[in-house]
């Protein structure tokens, strides 16, 4: 099977060219390696709506995506901080573990909202993922991760989190000063948005469903193709 024809297959084709993705597209959400052009995160994810001020996207329990990981097989998450972002890497495939989770991303935000659930659809908590504004093209968003996020709690409390993470960045040569001043803004544009409460806090995500036949989307093998040669 040709990677077009296994996109075809995986459910409706996303095209953009300048026009907008319809519910039920399947597209990429990536992420670049800091500091690189490459993607090293890719996560096929579902189209909930896609208009002139938001983009919002289903990633579902057991979709197949690519993570990094350590050259040895050390996941990230376990690798001491020290060494985490020093020591080779490599990239693997898994599955999305746990409940899904719904993205939403305004586009010159330098971030995204994640809303998470417990099983049974109780609500669990937002996640403020801060990064780079994600670039389009044909076939899903790209964006940059930067370290530094904020978690959000169904009773408005809430708390930055990856701290560490943050400040381990700069010192391994991946976030220079200046970026992390900027990263730093956009963490406290983002509390501002909390703590007034705005959107999309207010905007009843919470009580949203995924539809069911909405069939899981599939991992394309060129996943990782450059977002300049789409169309």
């Amino acid at each position: 099977m040709t990677a077009d024809t296994e996109r075809t297959a995986q459910g409706r084709t996303a095209r953009h060219s300048g026009a907008y993705w319809s519910p039920g597209t399947h597209i990429l959400w990536r992420y670049r390696a800091n500091g690189q052009d490459h993607p090293h995160i890719c996560r096929p994810v579902t189209v909930v709506r896609d208009t002139p001020d938001l983009l919002a996207v289903w990633m579902a329990p057991g979709t197949q995506c690519v993570k990094p990981e350590l050259a040895d097989g050390t996941p990230v998450h376990r690798e001491p901080l020290e060494t985490r972002y020093t020591k080779p890497r490599t990239i693997t495939r898994c599955r999305w573990f746990g409940a899904g989770v719904l993205k939403l991303a305004r586009p010159a935000d330098p971030w995204s909202v994640w809303l998470f659930w417990e099983p049974g659809w109780r609500f669990k908590n937002w996640y403020v993922n801060l990064e780079e504004p994600r670039l389009r093209w044909s076939h899903g968003v790209d964006s940059e991760d930067h370290f530094l996020d904020l978690e959000v709690h169904a009773d408005r409390s809430w708390q930055w989190r990856d701290e560490d993470e943050f400040a381990q960045a700069q010192a391994a040569g991946l976030m220079d000063a200046a970026q992390a001043r900027r990263v730093r803004a956009a963490g406290r544009a983002a509390l501002d948005l909390v703590l007034t409460w705005g959107p999309p806090f207010t905007d009843g995500w919470e009580d949203w469903r995924p539809d069911p036949s909405w069939p899981i989307p599939r991992l394309p093998g060129d996943w990782d193709r450059p977002a300049h040669r789409d169309g």
